[in-house]
């Protein structure tokens, strides 16, 4: 078999690789019209799944031919394009090896992707392959006993092992079962006939699986691989071919910091995670200290948002006396806002030098941090009776201008109920102000609606705790050390003026991070 498919490679140097184009097209071609891929789908499966590519290779032998080189200039006859993708795609780990012409199809079953299935009659019934093509890799992985290793260790083992546990975790977080089975639904529902009688319904039904489809789609990918940079990893090994391990070791190793951020962002799936959030900062005891504490938070916010490219706005901005702010809340827009900054909400505690006492002495002040989401009107169903509301109307204040102190432009809401005070003054006109004013409104009452049922049913949420003083949740200190330490997490950094200049993701990830391990737990 062997010297069969060296007569039909011939070799890749010199004049002959135009020549092998050709043969390589009319195989395919023939295979298409002969129907062999069905024989040498028959041929393949007769191998044990677990070692089917080792095997494969035993058998025919090694050729002359780069197949990933190949592949790249020609489409296999008979198959979609979405097919053909999977075909290349399942073929990163043959890089650098050489193989016969005739050994193509162990692209297709090797443990990275024998769950594909165009070469199987099965497949022209599979509109929707997405789903039905995932392989069970991660499971098989972590079965293996593999350890995890650090980050900064060449152990192509180690990274394999920290990918397919976040697998397992982006899995459970998912429910990956339910999810599956909702997107059969879903597919059920779209080969309806009568479905677009009602076109809204349908509309919706199609986003739905869209937005499933493509999470799904995801998790396939990274896990597909995962095991094709593990079959590169292995056969190296055996083949002893260190530069082929090493670059296995180096995408695994970037595998696992995309793994990592995809286990996080699958914590990112609770109601209202994906939305944009109003954040407030209002000083707590300690003055002109305080007061000058909160002001610099707001600002740590403020750039934090701008470093994720999220659109920052302020609503409500109230100066203290002397220095620094008494309250403030900010509008951050953007994907997945309320998600990340949610972690925030708690006291956050400033030990330092004041610059506003004279002896100089070590001052210890506290502001406390609201996260609340930017609701939809149709997912907000909290009602507010207008004779509940006191507006009031005033001139804003802020730095001048000809607009600003000269019309009653600023308007402050009282919820007579609650006591709740929402003021607005970021735009010029009142009406809008007031529209704002309004929507901040309702998202407080909103929290607090949800806030008193979790209550009722003893679920303490972190939202309890938000409002609460003496919850302090992170502690900044700048005089005698330097140093900035989560109290949930134990996460430090010793650089305060970096965290204070928005550099604070590592805090929000470690946060994350334990609520993925809980949620495990539970």
């Amino acid at each position: 078999m062997q010297g069969d498919a060296s007569s039909v490679t011939g070799t890749l140097s010199g004049g002959s690789r135009p020549i092998l184009m050709v043969r390589m097209r009319l195989v395919c071609l023939l295979a298409s019209m002969w129907n062999l891929q069905d024989f040498l789908r028959r041929a393949i499966w007769s191998f044990s799944e677990d070692d089917f590519a080792m095997n494969f290779w035993r058998r025919f032998g090694r050729g002359v031919s780069p197949l990933r080189k190949i592949l790249s200039t020609f489409r296999c006859p008979g198959i979609s394009y979405y097919q053909d993708g999977l075909f290349r795609s399942s073929t990163s780990f043959l890089c650098s090896s050489r193989f016969s012409v005739f050994a193509f199809p162990v692209a297709v079953v090797v443990p990275a992707a024998r769950a594909v299935r165009f070469y199987s009659h099965q497949a022209k019934q599979d509109d929707n392959p997405v789903y039905i093509l995932g392989v069970p890799g991660a499971d098989s992985i972590v079965a293996r006993g593999w350890q995890i290793t650090d980050e900064a260790e060449s152990d192509w083992r180690g990274h394999a092992a920290a990918v397919a546990r976040s697998i397992q975790l982006i899995k459970i977080r998912m429910q990956w079962n339910t999810l599956l089975s909702r997107l059969r639904q879903l597919d059920a529902d779209l080969e309806k006939p009568d479905l677009w009688s009602d076109p809204p319904q349908a509309s919706k039904i199609s986003r739905e699986k869209g937005v499933i489809a493509g999470r799904v789609k995801e998790v396939i990918d990274m896990e597909s691989e995962l095991l094709e940079h593990i079959g590169m990893a292995e056969l190296a090994r055996e083949e002893k071919d260190s530069q082929v391990e090493t670059e296995a070791t180096e995408a695994l190793s970037v595998l696992r910091a995309l793994a990592k951020e995809k286990e996080i962002a699958a914590l990112l799936s609770e109601e209202h995670d994906e939305c944009s959030c109003y954040l407030e900062v209002q000083a707590g005891a300690g003055g002109v200290e305080s007061m000058d504490w909160a002001s610099m938070l707001i600002r740590m916010y403020r750039m934090w948002g701008l470093q994720r490219g999220y659109e920052v706005s302020t609503i409500e901005e109230v100066y203290g006396e002397e220095a620094g702010i008494k309250r403030a809340t900010i509008r951050l827009d953007g994907q997945y806002v309320y998600g990340y900054a949610k972690s925030e909400a708690g006291v956050h505690r400033l030990v330092r030098i004041s610059p506003f006492d004279a002896g100089k002495r070590r001052h210890t002040s506290f502001a406390a941090v609201a996260v609340m989401p930017v609701l939809d009107e149709s997912a907000i169903k909290i009602e507010i009776d207008e004779s509940d509301l006191r507006i009031e109307r005033y001139r804003a204040g802020g730095a001048g201008g000809q607009h600003v102190n000269k019309t009653e432009s600023a308007v402050r809401i009282v919820h007579i109920p609650t006591g709740l005070v929402v003021q607005c003054q970021a735009d010029r006109s009142q009406h809008r102000n007031k529209a704002t004013a309004l929507a901040v409104l309702q998202s407080r009452l909103y929290q607090m609606e949800t806030a008193r049922r979790a209550q009722a049913s003893a679920q303490h949420t972190q939202a309890l705790g938000d409002i609460t003083w003496g919850n302090q949740i992170r502690s900044y200190v700048l005089q005698p050390y330097q140093m900035v330490k989560d109290l949930r997490t134990g996460h430090e950094v010793g650089n305060p003026a970096a965290v204070l200049d928005g550099d604070i993701d590592g805090f929000i990830l470690s946060y994350l991070s334990s609520q993925v391990k809980d949620s495990t737990r539970s």
